[in-house]
């Protein structure tokens, strides 16, 4: 098994999450917040995949010592630097998931949720008991709940595995269908700070962090068969959790609706 095949077994699922019946949804200035608001989770839980793997692939505790892998090790590294510490529109360095809560105050998103559920994190000191005792959609919980179990358990392709397949690889096509919803449904709304954060994920994940991270995945499953079907295992379940992320969206939206 290789790339290219997990590529083709996973295929049914990345169509399903592209072809979604979300996009279209998105009309209002209204659906774009609520969309944000619900999205930002996803955003902010990938910041633990992320440095998750650089705990793993790298050494982060003292003394040092250097890891097995020097590849996956600079890999790894590479992706933080961007994510962790990107440039913003204007200049200033930011971690991806700081560049969305901005953007979302731009547009007037409300970012008070995810704020009261991250001081309910720190308070709790255990994510899972924060995610079952919060008010959030059980699709957002779902999908909060597979990323943290993955991390739990420890295995570093699983880990990579849902980062690479259920993340950098699908965000590309992804964001650019919701920027091409954005310019046709939002032409005279200032969503610089938005737009902005897409197209710079688009750019960073089509050209650099996606290839690297398909490159991490061959680096740690080489010929072993058994964590290659771990990888596809884990890349569906992260897809579905990602679709359901989306339904969650789409069902909150039209419930919007249904009130006015």
């Amino acid at each position: 098994m290789n790339i290219e095949t997990i590529n083709n077994i996973i295929q049914p699922q990345k169509e399903a999450l592209l072809s979604h019946s979300l996009y279209e949804k998105v009309k209002t200035m209204a659906d774009l917040n609520s969309f944000l608001e619900t999205h930002v989770y996803a955003v902010w839980d990938f910041m633990s995949l992320l440095k998750a793997l650089q705990a793993q692939l790298t050494c982060t505790t003292t003394p040092w010592f250097a890891t097995k892998n020097p590849e996956t090790r600079y890999l790894i590294n590479e992706i933080v630097l961007a994510e962790e510490t990107d440039l913003t529109i204007d200049g200033r360095r930011q971690s991806h998931y700081e560049m969305y809560v901005e953007a979302m105050e731009a547009c007037g998103a409300n970012t008070s949720g995810m704020g009261s559920f991250l001081s309910e994190i720190n308070s709790l000191q255990n994510i899972f008991v924060a995610i079952k005792q919060s008010d959030l959609h059980p699709n957002i919980k779902a999908f909060l709940d597979f990323t943290f179990r993955i991390i739990e358990q420890g295995k570093t392709h699983e880990i990579a595995a849902a980062f690479t397949f259920g993340r950098e690889d699908v965000i590309p096509s992804m964001f650019t269908v919701i920027l091409k919803n954005f310019q046709a449904n939002f032409p005279k709304t200032d969503l610089n700070k938005l737009i902005y954060y897409f197209e710079r994920h688009i750019e960073l994940d089509a050209d650099e962090h996606g290839p690297m991270a398909m490159k991490m995945i061959t680096e740690l499953c080489g010929t072993d068969a058994t964590k290659w079907k771990d990888v596809e295992e884990v890349s569906i379940l992260a897809l579905e959790k990602r679709i359901g992320l989306w339904d969650a969206i789409e069902e909150k939206i039209t419930a919007n609706l249904e009130l006015v």
